[in-house]
C-alpha cells in the first residue's frame, strides 16, 4: 500500500498540481499586500483618509469608531470593507491570471482550420478518388449522376 501511495504522489499530475497550489499561494499573498499596502492607502486617502479596513456596520447598534474598537468589545459587525478589500484583490489575480493564460496561448500555433475534403468514396468499390473523378480509376465504373 505505500508503495502504491508513493506512485500516486509521484505521477507528473499530482506534482504539477502541488507547485501550482504553492505558486498560486505565493502570487495570492502578493495580490493582498499590493491591494492592501498600496492601493487602498492612496485610495482611502482620495476619499478622506479613510481606510476601508475601518468600513463597517455594528449589528449591536452601538457606534465603535474603528473596527478593531468593535471587536474588542465582542459586537457583530459587518465588514463591508474588508469584502471590498477581498474583491479588488480578487478582481486584481484574475486579471493577472488572464494576462498569464493569454501569453501561454501566444505560445502555442492555433490548430488548422479544417479543410474541404479533396477525395470521395467509390460508390461501387469503395476505393478513394478526387472529387472531379467522373470514373473510378480502379474498377471504371461511371461516377456521374
Amino acid at each position: 500500500m505505500l508503495s502504491e501511495f508513493k506512485t500516486f504522489i509521484m505521477r507528473g499530475n499530482v506534482v504539477d498540481l502541488a507547485v501550482g497550489v504553492i505558486i498560486g499561494a505565493s502570487f495570492g499573498a502578493i495580490a493582498t499586500s499590493l491591494v492592501n499596502d498600496v492601493l487602498m492607502p492612496p485610495i482611502g486617502r482620495l476619499l478622506g483618509g479613510v481606510d476601508f479596513k475601518d468600513f463597517f456596520i455594528s449589528l449591536s447598534g452601538q457606534s465603535y469608531p474603528t473596527l478593531a474598537a468593535a471587536k474588542a468589545a465582542a459586537a457583530p459587525t459587518l465588514n463591508y470593507g474588508l469584502f471590498l478589500n477581498a474583491v479588488i484583490n480578487f478582481l486584481i489575480v484574475s486579471f493577472a491570471i488572464f494576462m498569464l493564460v493569454r501569453q501561454v496561448n501566444r505560445l502555442f500555433p492555433k490548430p488548422a482550420a479544417p479543410t474541404a475534403p479533396q477525395t470521395k468514396d467509390c460508390a461501387w468499390c469503395a476505393t478513394l478518388i478526387p472529387l472531379a473523378a467522373k470514373r473510378c480509376p480502379h474498377c471504371t465504373s461511371s461516377l456521374a449522376g
